[in-house]
């Protein structure tokens, strides 16, 4: 094990291996974003807030002055909501009007046989049966016309054995010692994602229907899934479980998604290269990356051994199956009106550490799907597809396998490239390494560097909307290093991230040229020297740092939630759901709806299509940075963790839980 991970700095997994991913991978000579913006508008004056206001008003929108409000406003923008006030609890929180019901939660049951969940008696087969951990992305299907039925898809993205297992503490800072086969398999029933039947009552409220023919558990233990598009059968997609190249056991670390046109769910694997491991470490006790593969295994920062499922599984030790990492990283197809059918890894959509996938049908019939790579200094992508839309549902299920995948360059005029990634175009040739289309979307990384795409901040949840517009979730980046006059101001290690508008013309999304301009900069308005850039009605409650994920409602307005991880503590503010004016007066005005409890991540925000729900996802609940919550001051275990929400029982561990929300009027949300 790295030296890192030995430690106690760490309250949890997942805030050791943040750190640990905190290595660039990209290219360091590469422009990042930063650069591209000091360029165009000098990074002094944009930092520190001083610009003129034409300067500002050219970046930021036409009202994006940063406010300096020293007590809470209310915002009397589109969102008719009183705002919530902001701050850090055992519990959950949402604005006045509204109830927020958890709806189901970490080992809740799914079919008619399984029965109460029992922390203390856990298995695989059983985890099979039940919603599994760490609920990331939500998606909704209708069901019916009336809007009461519908089919809940839902993400787990990783597991925390600390809070998930009893009497076992954290595991990678002591070499896995505790973790055996049996606890190895549990945790990858527990991964992958959850489809599942929900209805409405009379009353207004939701609940899940325990056996509903649709209900259905995707995991990385069993679920098989086939492989399609230009890298299937590719000789190094073949292992010795599938010498074909063309079958896949499980999806792992699916973080966010999407909804396709026709219905179908979009499963995104992210952190993929953690999974695996290997026996061969340096004197550091850093793994040893040699062999045909070692650039793209260092591209993709693999082996990265947070999970030992390499000691008890051979497919995940790249010492017995080295092509087993190449089957990951994809974005995979779910059909959740059939659960019998085989989800598909589409390899025409690329290789790299998805954050999401979200879909959007162009003006020409073809589908569009943008996608982050969730890393500091990485990219963003969109995929068109080669086919249109049709009204024949089969077809249209295999548009995902044919397209064009493209890579963003940043010009500091305002425009966008996209940059198509087609083998035998530009430097994507046979003598630079890529042999064949395969090869470049195997090595998506390694394509978009040979571009000259442009390095982002973490590239997050990439989410069409109205009028061409595209938000970019860009949650942080904390080794920026260009421009580090001053360690006072963070934008030089922007731990705040920011959201960058982009703009297709005429609303076509093929197009190859956009426009960029930046929504709003992220932290604290009321220091000068953070250079955070708000609509003039932010309240000292609506600022927020590290946007991950965010939703389009049905009146076209975006709604972002956040993922500070162990960073809350910089900011006093638990992760939530904030509501955000992208257009007129109060353009970058930012109001709080939902906040989370300690240690949680909001993710998934997701509408139905009447917006008379809202269904909100959070995630490993008592974990992030409980060091500095107030009273507890301590890392989170089973047995004593900083909160024991959503059950508030004694002896039920936190549970990774999806919340509903609706109005106590039965209205919209949001008005």
């Amino acid at each position: 094990m790295t030296r890192l991970r030995q430690t106690d700095d760490f309250g949890n997994k997942a805030e050791a291996f943040e750190e640990a991913d905190n290595t660039v991978l990209s290219p360091a000579e590469a422009k990042t974003f930063g650069d591209i913006v000091n360029a165009r508008y000098g990074r002094r004056d944009v930092l520190r807030g001083v610009l003129g206001v034409s300067a500002v008003t050219a970046l930021f929108g036409t009202t994006a002055l940063t406010a300096a409000p020293g007590t809470a406003r209310a915002a009397n923008g589109s969102f008719a909501f009183a705002e919530l006030e902001s701050g850090n609890d055992e519990r959950h929180h949402v604005a006045e009007g509204y109830d927020a019901d958890v709806l189901i939660r970490w080992g809740d049951p799914l079919f008619d046989d399984v029965g109460p969940f029992d922390p203390q008696n856990q298995s695989a087969a059983d985890q099979l049966r039940r919603f599994g951990y760490n609920n990331d992305y939500v998606g909704f299907l209708p069901l019916s016309e009336d809007g009461k039925r519908g089919l809940l898809c839902v993400n787990h993205e990783y597991t925390n054995e600390e809070v998930m297992f009893p009497g076992i503490g954290r595991q990678d800072n002591k070499d896995f010692a505790d973790m055996t086969r049996a606890l190895v398999d549990i945790e990858m029933a527990a991964h992958g994602g959850s489809v599942f039947e929900i209805a409405r009552d009379d009353a207004g409220k939701w609940s899940v229907v325990a056996g509903s023919r649709y209900n259905r558990r995707i995991s990385m233990l069993d679920t098989e899934m086939t492989v399609d598009g230009p890298a299937a059968g590719h000789a190094r997609l073949k292992t010795a479980a599938d010498p074909e190249g063309t079958r896949v056991i499980g999806t792992l670390n699916n973080c966010a998604g999407g909804m396709t046109p026709w219905g179908t769910y979009l499963m995104a694997e992210e952190n993929f290269h953690g999974y695996f491991w290997t026996d061969k470490l340096n004197a550091d006790g850093k793994p040893v990356i040699e062999g045909p593969q070692a650039a793209s295994l260092k591209r993709y920062g693999a082996p990265g051994r947070w999970y030992n499922w390499g000691q008890h599984h051979d497919r995940f030790n790249l010492d017995k199956e080295p092509n087993e990492v190449n089957r990951f990283g994809w974005i995979v197809e779910v059909d959740p009106l059939d659960p019998a059918s085989t989800p598909v890894k589409h390899t025409a959509l690329g290789r790299f550490r998805h954050e999401g996938a979200e879909a959007i049908v162009n003006g020409d019939g073809r589908v569009v799907i943008y996608s982050g790579d969730d890393a500091r200094f990485d990219y963003v992508y969109k995929f068109v597809s080669s086919g249109t839309v049709s009204d024949d549902r089969e077809a249209n299920k295999k548009l995902l396998s044919e397209g064009t995948l493209y890579v963003g360059r940043f010009h500091e005029d305002g425009r966008l490239e996209w940059l198509p990634l087609i083998h035998g175009e530009g430097p994507l040739t046979a003598e630079n390494g890529f042999a064949s289309q395969a090869d470049v979307l195997i090595d998506t990384r390694l394509a978009a560097d040979a571009l000259g795409a442009t390095p982002m901040d973490r590239p997050e949840d990439v989410q069409p909307g109205e009028k061409g517009r595209v938000y970019m979730m860009l949650t942080n980046n904390t080794r920026r290093k260009e421009g580090q006059e001053d360690a006072a101001n963070p934008r030089a290690d922007n731990a705040f991230g920011h959201i960058v508008e982009m703009v297709a013309p005429q609303e076509d999304h093929a197009a190859r040229e956009f426009t960029w301009s930046i929504l709003v900069k992220c932290g604290d308005p009321r220091i000068a020297e953070v250079g955070a850039q708000w609509g003039p009605e932010t309240s000292e409650h609506g600022w927020f740092a590290s946007p991950d994920n965010c939703a389009i409602d049905a009146a076209g307005r975006l709604w972002v939630s956040t993922d500070q991880g162990s960073n809350w503590g910089k900011t006093g503010k638990s992760d939530g759901l904030y509501a955000v004016e992208t257009e007129g007066a109060l353009r970058g005005s930012s109001k709080l709806f939902f906040r989370c409890p300690v240690g949680g991540e909001l993710c998934g925000p997701y509408f139905t299509p009447d917006q008379s729900a809202l269904f909100l996802a959070v995630q490993h609940p008592g974990t992030d940075g409980t060091k500095n919550f107030k009273g507890f001051e301590r890392n989170s275990t089973f047995e004593d963790p900083a909160t024991r929400w959503p059950d508030f029982v004694e002896g039920m561990p936190p549970r990774p839980s999806v919340v509903v929300v609706t109005r106590k009027d039965g209205g919209k949300i949001g008005g």
